[in-house]
């Protein structure tokens, strides 16, 4: 009986860490302390793996921050702005290229493949010295062993590790990043020295790059670097592992010719072709890690549907050749449904978080050897019936309203250069408008505000009045600063996500579902298991009322489709564009609604639509097709004078350009300050857009606060590829997660900024 998890959830089922990690960046507590939270941690996981009988418990799959960062500390690949000067890399460096400080900014920080995972770039070019300069996976192997358990450490593979990287400031663009996989081997030839001499018999190194479209150069990139790694795999079992889609049967044939590796996982979830590749021919001699059990959504396995696929697995590659896995880390889902109380009891035995999922591994290697639980079988079937049959899956209405979406394109009535005159006409905004991106900080008193009110312990009279105030107070203060389109703080929300999933129909919500995002930042997604509608307004209210306390534009802000869809956990028994297209049509009747309260900017986000592209490039049309056609449908109908902004949030934006453009949004905001501005690079390339524009001009998610000096120099940048007429200046993403004390000299900064550029473009006139 063989069993085996790829990853799982660091946070902690009570996010643990986070509150670790905040505190000690504010110095609350000593690293000992952030050091010892971690450890509990980590021996909770291992002994609930143990305890349940897996046999192939990972370890090093914990992390501080984010584990593509622990790959750059082991491989000492520092950037010289963070002055490190060699050793084993502590906190201070390891957290200022993560955050930033003071003085230096954070490295760019992008989404983990398409997950909403995000991950920090490794900044990459020739004189680069690598050295081995952690030694954390060492570590922690060490410390599983003297508690008396046998992991397997796993490790980001070296090709993934080099197409995951940039090349550094500085370097040419040209230069190629897999040159250097000769530099950086010998160092996981040191890593894999130490785990044999501590004791380990299995290593796993991971190698999602290898489910992408790879170039023959890649390819061999990979191949390469495991021939020269073979001699140090003498004497380890060696798992290479991959997941989030299938694998081109190129990749796997060199993939599984491989010597001296002993087993090769597959994501069968999301790359059920690979079954194909399976049958007709694997070796003999290696293990079958077989990722049965959805790593990524939070429904219950479908257990016998799963077995019946391991014993045709079992006839391919041999009985004792078949491990049964997750279909990828457990890093994406929610960690213990134990912990949802409160949660529907109907809703609740479809589901499987982490803890559970862990189970069912267990339960289909037992199966698989004849140990079949099967009480544990008859419940999970009779779940399984529950879910097809309940009547509060399916809305015959939202049906047939999405099938009759299908006889328009959905789009605006005039082009967007007409609309942006009129809405001109209206607004009478200066040049270089300055807006934010929505949220302000969450401060304790509003959360202990919502919270309470939560748990009915202030009436709704008070709760409408404390978030009043809060509005109040965030219009007043960017009057105050100068800020020309004001936003009302979205004091009444917790998550953007989960608040509109509160309020719509075939939503479902936890209390303890939580996921890491990056670091410290945690969020709830939604559970969507059923038909999407809106039964009442959800946000008219505070817009109206936070339009009623100024002459500024206030914007209306939504959430769009794409971005609810991919930030949930989504039903997985209709295709995913069926559900965006209703959520879509939800949203478009709030936005009618707005339109009618005499909101003239309504914002749109649409931070996760570069996040669900699919990784491999044959399905990319189709998603792109159904994503921007749902984002046209929740604003086709509104007036030339209504002005529909969007944003995008932290990802490779560049190769979908052409679909942000084909959104017909009149304004996008949009990432740029983290990723060195490669954002602008499309509009030196020629690329053509004619609506309103706002390139982030300083990063949210580090508490630097960047001088006036600095944010003219980037507009200036802009201003270089981008017309002054549909620049806007804005940060890169929403407030909510920094402090008043650094939101206010920034945006103040960021205002001076745009004053001066405005000041110089009038005296050149």
């Amino acid at each position: 009986m063989t069993s085996h998890i790829v990853g799982y959830p660091r946070i902690g089922p009570k996010r643990e860490l986070k509150f670790a990690l905040e505190s000690f960046w504010e110095g609350k507590s000593s690293a000992e302390e952030l050091k010892q939270v971690a450890a509990d941690l980590r021996f909770s996981i291992w002994k609930q793996m143990a305890e349940v009988g897996i046999k192939y418990i990972p370890s090093n799959t914990f992390s501080y921050y984010d584990h593509v960062l622990d790959t750059t500390a082991m491989l000492g690949a520092v950037p010289p702005r963070y002055g490190w000067n060699g050793g084993e890399i502590g906190f201070d460096v390891y957290f200022s290229m993560a955050r930033g400080n003071a003085s230096v900014p954070a490295m760019e920080m992008t989404k983990w493949f398409d997950t909403n995972y995000h991950y920090i770039v490794p900044e990459l070019g020739p004189d680069v010295k690598f050295s081995y300069a952690s030694h954390k996976a060492v570590e922690e192997y060490k410390e599983a062993k003297a508690l008396g358990l046998d992991t397997v450490p796993v490790l980001i593979g070296p090709l993934s590790y080099l197409l995951l990287s940039k090349p550094a400031k500085g370097v040419d663009k040209s230069f190629s990043l897999l040159s250097l996989v000769e530099k950086i081997v010998p160092i996981y030839k040191e890593v894999v020295a130490e785990l044999k001499a501590a004791g380990a018999t299995w290593i796993q190194f991971d190698e999602p790059s290898l489910v992408l479209d790879l170039e023959a150069l890649q390819l061999q990139t990979f191949t390469n670097a495991y021939s020269e790694l073979e001699s140090s795999f003498s004497g380890v079992n060696i798992l290479i592992e991959t997941y989030f889609a299938d694998v081109p049967i190129q990749t796997y044939k060199a993939l599984t010719s491989l010597k001296n590796v002993a087993g090769f996982g597959f994501d069968l979830v999301r790359g059920t072709r690979t079954l194909n590749f399976l049958k007709s021919g694997f070796p003999s001699d290696k293990y079958l890690f077989a990722g049965v059990v959805d790593g990524r959504n939070i429904w219950a396995n479908d257990l016998a549907a799963s077995l019946c696929i391991l014993q045709v697995l079992e006839g391919i590659v041999g009985k004792d050749k078949v491990v049964v896995s997750t279909s990828c880390s457990l890093l994406h889902t929610a960690v213990d449904l134990v912990n949802e109380t409160k949660l529907d009891k109907e809703i609740k035995s479809w589901l499987a978080f982490a803890a559970q999922k862990v189970v069912e591994v267990n339960a289909l290697a037992r199966a698989l050897v004849g140990q079949k639980d099967q009480a544990f079988f008859a419940s999970n079937a009779t779940s399984h019936v529950s879910r097809r049959s309940s009547p509060r899956v399916r809305n015959e209405n939202v049906q047939r309203a999405v099938v009759a979406l299908k006889d328009s394109d959905h789009r605006r009535a005039t082009s967007v250069s007409a609309r942006l005159a009129a809405q001109q006409k209206k607004l009478n905004l200066p040049i270089l408008p300055t807006t934010t991106i929505g949220s302000f900080p969450q401060t304790i008193g509003l959360r202990k505000v919502r919270r309470e009110y939560k748990a009915k312990k202030i009436t709704e009279y008070d709760y409408v009045n404390a978030i009043k105030e809060e509005i109040s107070k965030v219009v007043k203060l960017q009057e105050e600063l100068g800020i020309d389109v004001l936003v009302h703080g979205e004091p009444e929300r917790n998550d953007m996500v989960e608040y509109f999933g509160e309020q719509l129909s075939g939503f479902a919500f936890t209390v303890n579902g939580w996921v890491q995002s990056y670091g410290s930042r945690c969020v709830k997604p939604p559970i969507i298991y059923g038909d999407v509608s809106r039964p009442r307004a959800m946000t008219v209210f505070w817009s109206s009322t936070a339009q009623s306390m100024t002459r500024r534009p206030m914007k209306g802000m939504l959430t769009g489709p794409v971005t609810i869809l991919n930030w949930s956990f989504v039903r997985n028994d209709q295709n995913r564009h069926e559900t965006c297209y209703q959520i879509a049509l939800a949203i478009r009747d709030e936005v009618e609604d707005l339109e009618r309260a005499g909101i003239n900017i309504i914002q749109i986000d649409e931070a996760a639509l570069r996040e669900g592209l699919p990784l491999r490039k044959s399905e990319q049309p189709f998603y792109l097709e159904w994503a921007v056609q749902s984002f046209r449908i929740t604003n086709c109908g509104v007036k030339n004078t209504t002005q529909i902004h969007t944003h995008m949030c932290y990802s490779n934006f560049n190769d979908i350009i052409n679909a942000i453009i084909n959104m017909d949004a009149d304004v996008i905001t949009i990432e740029n300050s983290r990723s060195d501005e490669k954002l602008l690079s499309v509009f030196h390339e020629g690329v053509k857009y004619e609506a309103g524009i706002g390139p982030g001009v300083y990063d949210i998610h580090s508490p630097r606060i960047p001088s006036t000096e600095e944010l003219a120099d980037r507009i200036n940048k802009m201003l270089s590829v981008l017309d002054n007429r549909v620049l806007w200046i804005n940060p890169d993403c929403g407030l909510k997660t920094r402090k008043y004390s650094e939101v206010e000299p920034a945006l103040r900064n960021m205002v001076a900024a745009a004053k001066l550029i405005r000041t110089q473009l009038a005296s050149s006139n």
